[in-house]
């Protein structure tokens, strides 16, 4: 190829669609929300509500979570139920190797 301005060679159709897409970059979707104290200020119990919502609806909403607000679990103590295996998290550690200790790696500040 010779040398030169870059706008005379023309790609063909597929080539540029891809190299189009390979250009954009992907984000997760990401909807505005607002966050709603439904406890007091001493014991916060937030939900977070799609900012997007008409007005009513977003008013029916926090009723409706106000009035069932008991019925959701805020911390672990409100589920006894809970089976631990599921909540505790353990490394599967052999008793015969014991762990290594690495030694501190510094990071620059900036």
């Amino acid at each position: 190829a010779e040398e030169g301005d870059e706008d005379d060679c023309e790609l063909p159709e597929g080539l540029a669609r891809l190299l189009e897409q390979e250009e954009k970059v992907i984000r997760p979707h990401q909807e505005p929300v607002e966050v709603i104290n439904l406890g007091t200020e001493g014991d916060r119990k937030e939900v977070k509500v799609g900012a997007s919502l008409k007005e009513n609806v977003k008013e029916k909403l926090i009723g409706l979570l106000r009035e069932y607000v008991d019925v959701f679990a805020w911390s672990y103590q409100d589920m006894p139920g809970l089976d631990t295996n599921v909540v505790v998290h353990k490394l599967p550690l052999k008793p015969e190797c014991p762990p290594v200790k690495q030694k501190m790696r510094r990071t620059r500040p900036d």
